[in-house]
């Protein structure tokens, strides 16, 4: 992406949706993901993991607090497999777990221009999300400038914001290059907002990296993706363990690649000793900007350290990498 030209903004056609309906879906989600999905009724989005037993994030999301139920955005290559997990807990839970990808639509609106959103509301700072006639709208993070739209493609027609249906776009057509044009526009709006997240320090796990890291590796620990307070959850064992062992031996970390190439789920070895996996990646001109999951120091080749480790060993393509700044400390405030 040439970033003189500015961010896209457009239909995300690689996030997909997950609706949670009914009487029980909070308490459900409660017992499911790393965050306190009480705080959904005061009207903020909430970040979180859905993890597995043995703590490893199957997925991260977004939770929206939408007027028909809790929304959950997630990319759309997992949304099937995580849908399918998810039904395996609901047992007698009055809650309904329904995929709304081809339904709904998420519109990324982001850059410095002034929005022209219509008669949608615009979310301030404090409460980050703020919904009229069934379309939200949610602050991503902190950024004042990134904001999701979502709703029915009904609904967003009516007031002119997105386009017609179109079919899902993978991460590897996201991802893979630099869009050459706007000849590419859906790809171009995929690409822009990926870097994005990647210079916001999101993380985000895909098919090639589910239930690869703990939690605390993804940074979620550092952004308000965690509650160690909020009792138990799948995972939360695991979770609370690493979190108590009072330093985390692997964290996310943004770089920039050279030429080549990568691809998320790739093990990389740092010439700094340090090695990991590409987590999120994008291409900027001839290089990359990306996230990966490294040691925090250097480490002997094939040795990985208990329950914070990586399945992974610290071995992989050889890379002179420049690590980047992210926008958050890598402390943790515990």
């Amino acid at each position: 992406m040439n970033d003189s030209t500015g961010p896209v903004s457009g239909n995300l056609l690689h996030v997909g949706l997950l609706r949670f309906a009914g009487p029980d879906a909070a308490s459900f989600l409660q017992g499911q993901v790393s965050n306190d999905t009480r705080r959904l009724s005061a009207g903020a989005p909430l970040l979180a993991a859905y993890s597995s037993p043995q703590g490893r994030v199957v997925a991260v999301l977004h939770l929206l607090p939408h007027s028909s139920g809790v929304i959950a955005l997630l990319p759309r290559e997992i949304v099937l497999p995580t849908l399918e997990r998810l039904r395996k807990y609901v047992l007698r839970t009055k809650v309904r777990i329904e995929d709304l990808s081809e339904q709904f639509a998420v519109i990324g609106r982001h850059g410095t221009e002034a929005f022209t959103f219509g008669e949608l509301p615009i979310p301030d700072a404090a409460q980050g999300y703020a919904e009229r006639n069934g379309i939200g709208v949610a602050r991503v993070g902190a950024d004042p400038n990134r904001y999701w739209v979502i709703g029915s493609r009904q609904d967003l027609a009516k007031h002119g914001i997105g386009g017609a249906a179109a079919a899902p776009l993978p991460v590897s057509e996201a991802l893979g290059g630099e869009p050459a044009s706007q000849a590419e526009p859906a790809r171009r709006v995929a690409h822009d907002w990926r870097l994005a997240d990647i210079r916001a320090g999101l993380p985000q796990v895909y098919a090639a990296t589910r239930e690869m890291f703990v939690a605390q590796m993804l940074n979620l620990d550092l952004i308000d993706g965690i509650s160690f307070t909020k009792g138990c959850f799948t995972g939360q064992e695991i979770i609370a363990r690493t979190q108590h062992l009072g330093r985390i031996k692997r964290r996310l970390f943004r770089l920039r690649l050279p030429a080549g190439t990568w691809a998320i789920g790739q093990t990389i070895h740092l010439s700094d000793g340090r090695g990991g996996r590409l987590t999120e990646l994008a291409q900027t001109g001839s290089e990359f900007e990306a996230l990966a999951v490294l040691n925090t120091e250097a480490s002997t080749p094939g040795v990985t350290g208990g329950a914070e480790a990586d399945a992974a060993a610290p071995t992989g393509t050889l890379v002179d990498a420049t690590q980047l700044p992210l926008p958050y400390s890598l402390i943790s405030p515990s």
